[in-house]
């Protein structure tokens, strides 16, 4: 017999690990309704849904905190919480969702982020009671502890990302963005989301994207420019760019890209001035 094959996916972030692992433990488990909830202690909202037979829930879903299974599984802590008959059991009967569902069973337990807080749940509901075995359980919690693993990665990543697209506040309404180094699309995919989300945070009017420290402009490059300028224009974010090097002006030159609606400055302390800052030696 040929060995069996499994074909490794790798996840880019936690949607989609959350989106296999459903699927996944859908294949395995006899229950209609497989979901990951997110709360912040004051609604809870179905982010992945994968009902079989009967529509429970669906993404987008969103209950008051306190009127969910889902809090009577982070009430429970770090463990499963597997209720037979949700019309019976204690915690349950009353609650408007039971009433709604008319009978079944409910199992789930939290996931938590990287510095142990709550993000979520994932869990299982059906209208006919299921049984749950002790090999369940385990598949719940190993779940459970991979997605919260997830989402420590995904902090990690987003927090090296901040690194290599350092923004750095210079004045009330003024930052300054550095590129360096190589730009790839990715990278430039991660300057321009930083660089939206930061110039939002800080109420930014003027950003200046300091090129010193590019040392080659081409097509590609000059393109990533650009685009970032025009989407902070269209926050209402004045784009400067600064340290553009005598040789890579020219390279922009033969590339034939139009800087004329950009501004540009020689330096910061020009690009300072221009907007009515002055730096000054003590």
């Amino acid at each position: 017999m040929s060995p069996l094959k499994v074909k490794r996916v790798p996840f880019q972030n936690f949607d989609e690990a959350a989106n296999t692992i459903l699927h996944m433990m859908a294949g395995l488990l006899e229950i209609n309704t497989l979901f990951i909830a997110k709360n912040d202690k004051q609604s809870n909202e179905i982010t992945k849904a994968i009902n079989k037979k009967e529509t429970l829930v669906q993404p987008g879903d969103t209950l008051p905190f306190e009127q969910t299974f889902c809090k009577i599984s982070v009430d429970h802590g770090n463990e499963v919480i597997y209720i037979p008959d949700i019309t019976q059991h204690e915690l349950t009967k009353d609650l408007q969702v039971t009433h709604n569902l008319k009978s079944g069973s409910f199992i789930g337990i939290p996931i938590y982020t990287g510095d142990g807080e709550n993000y979520g749940t994932i869990c299982g509901l059906d209208t006919t009671p299921f049984r749950i075995r002790e090999e369940h359980v385990d598949l719940f919690e190993t779940m459970s502890s991979l997605l919260s693993y997830v989402l420590e990665l995904d902090d990690a990543q987003r927090q090296i990302q901040n690194l290599s697209v350092p923004i750095v506040p210079l004045a009330e309404g003024i930052a300054i963005l550095p590129v360096i180094g190589n730009i790839t699309r990715t990278r430039v995919e991660q300057i321009v989301e930083v660089a939206l989300t930061r110039s939002q945070e800080l109420g930014l009017d003027y950003l200046i994207v300091d090129l010193s420290g590019i040392t080659q402009m081409n097509q590609s490059v000059a393109d990533s420019l650009l685009k970032i300028t025009k989407l902070l224009n269209l926050l209402g974010v004045r784009p400067i760019l600064t340290g553009l090097r005598p040789e890579t002006a020219l390279q922009t030159n033969q590339l034939g890209i139009d800087l004329k609606k950009v501004m540009v400055e020689a330096n910061l302390e020009r690009a300072l001035a221009k907007v009515g800052f002055m730096l000054e030696k003590k």
